[in-house]
């Protein structure tokens, strides 16, 4: 696992042992960012469900100036913190060692505002549709955020409509994919 792109690039990453976190591979990894890439610059990111934080580390590697970390396992945590030192790109992250809503909730307090959400939740667990929820009634995300989200291909999404989100593109693997999501107009 390495940076892709940007000032870090060719960086090797830290994975946690184990299959408690499933690394983006860097082709699904490019592939994402390619399509992220025109609203990177400038932009507060969050990295929900973070794993060892490959997709807030490539995403501050190619322009983003900030980006929030949320990830609640300890080894994982380990990582994150190893990968945003190795890369240098520790003065512009945040770790926030907790549960995804508990998080949510405390980005909220601090009145921190993302253009870019991106969450990786263990897959077929309904957590998708759980933290759409809590974003929708959240102050975090401005009107045109996109949200990605990474899921398993059988991953339903029908539950959008009571959400206030749409869908505005769908990229399928071979395995997985990545639905882009912002709020319904």
């Amino acid at each position: 696992m390495r940076v892709i792109a940007g000032k870090a690039r060719r960086l090797t990453l830290k994975t946690p042992q184990g299959y408690d976190t499933r690394p983006t591979t860097d082709r699904i990894k490019e592939t994402l960012f390619n399509i992220l890439n025109p609203y990177l610059a400038d932009a507060d990111f969050l990295d929900l469900f973070a794993g060892c934080g490959a997709i807030g580390i490539e995403a501050l590697s190619r322009g983003a100036k900030y980006a929030a970390f949320i990830e609640n396992d300890k080894a994982a945590l380990d990582c994150i913190k190893s990968n945003l030192k190795h890369t240098k790109l520790e003065p512009q992250a945040e770790i926030y060692p907790m549960d995804v809503f508990d998080a949510l909730r405390a980005l909220e307090v601090k009145g921190k505002v993302f253009d870019i959400v991106f969450m990786d939740p263990p897959y077929n667990a309904n957590y998708e549709r759980e933290v759409l929820f809590a974003l929708q009634k959240s102050n975090i995300i401005y009107c045109d955020t996109i949200i990605v989200v990474e899921a398993s291909k059988q991953t339903s999404f029908d539950f959008l409509n009571d959400t206030g989100f749409r869908i505005i593109k769908k990229k399928e693997y071979k395995t997985n994919q990545h639905v882009f999501i912002e709020k319904a107009k």
